[in-house]
């Protein structure tokens, strides 16, 4: 991030102050949130809690992109929204809850789908990409953009009792850390591919994932930790366990293999 960091007011420091009291985080690490730029991309089941722990954790500006409106079916796990939001923009919903909760944030609405076409001009602005779209079409468009730009991505994932977590920044290092398409190469066919609608999906295991997804995005914007570059994180719910998967590039993978090193020829 190369945004200038905000001085505190004497609101914010008492609100933050449990971040500020962690050596790994302090003043210097609260100010850097705030200068944060994070894009949400979908505002579902997962989007839900990772917006609500990135805005009470003071992240300067978050944007929200979902062209979906709030329907009754979502409150079982969608928990940023009320039954007087149903019909309403989610982005919007989205917006009006994370500013009640911290009035200190800006949350920057987009009610559209992402594709090839406009993924890369709005990914630009921001920091940090977290997907947690139900669409393999927009995953990987949000792949590629994100690889283009060198923005990391962090994906995550839900069904029935189960999630997955996982980080992608392939450029950091090419042909060792892979991106979304060397873990996902193909998308299912059509009539193979489920999502919550069909299966369903425990409402607790996307706060589960989300708040994991949460975690990982701070420790990305404050390099703290152990980052799941490299990593999938497996939940299982119903057994109570997570375990961490390697994962390593796909050398035909056709959206990195083309990477090169640092100080590496773009013509070698």
């Amino acid at each position: 991030m190369s945004h200038d960091p905000p001085a505190m007011n004497k609101d914010e420091r008492e609100r933050y102050a449990r971040h500020i009291l962690l050596k790994e985080v302090g003043g210097q690490g609260q100010k850097a949130l705030m200068a944060a730029r994070v894009l949400i991309v979908g505002a579902g089941g997962l989007g839900a809690p990772i917006l609500q722990y990135l805005a009470a954790a003071g992240v300067g500006t978050i944007g929200v992109a979902d062209d979906d409106t709030v329907e009754l079916s979502n409150l079982q796990r969608q928990t940023i929204f009320r039954t007087e939001d149903i019909g309403r923009l989610k982005t919007e919903a989205a917006r009006d809850f994370a500013n009640r909760l911290n009035p200190h944030v800006s949350i920057e609405a987009l009610p559209r789908r992402l594709d090839d076409g406009n993924a890369a001009e709005i990914l630009a602005g921001y920091d940090l990409v977290i997907e947690g779209v139900d669409s393999f079409e927009a995953r990987y468009a949000l792949n590629r953009a994100a690889i283009a730009l060198e923005k990391p991505l962090l994906s995550a994932a839900v069904g029935r009792f189960d999630g997955q977590l996982a980080l992608f920044k392939p450029y950091e290092n090419p042909g060792v850390l892979p991106c979304y398409r060397c873990l996902v190469p193909h998308a299912p066919p059509r009539d193979a591919q489920v999502g919550c609608a069909e299966e369903g999906v425990l409402g607790a295991v996307t706060g589960v994932v989300g708040a994991l997804a949460a975690m990982e995005a701070v420790k990305a914007l404050l390099s703290l930790g152990e980052p799941l570059a490299g990593r999938l994180l497996a939940y299982d719910g119903l057994a109570g366990r997570m375990r961490s998967i390697a994962l390593r590039a796909d050398p035909a993978c056709p959206d990195c293999r083309n990477l090169k090193h640092a100080g590496e020829s773009a013509t070698a």
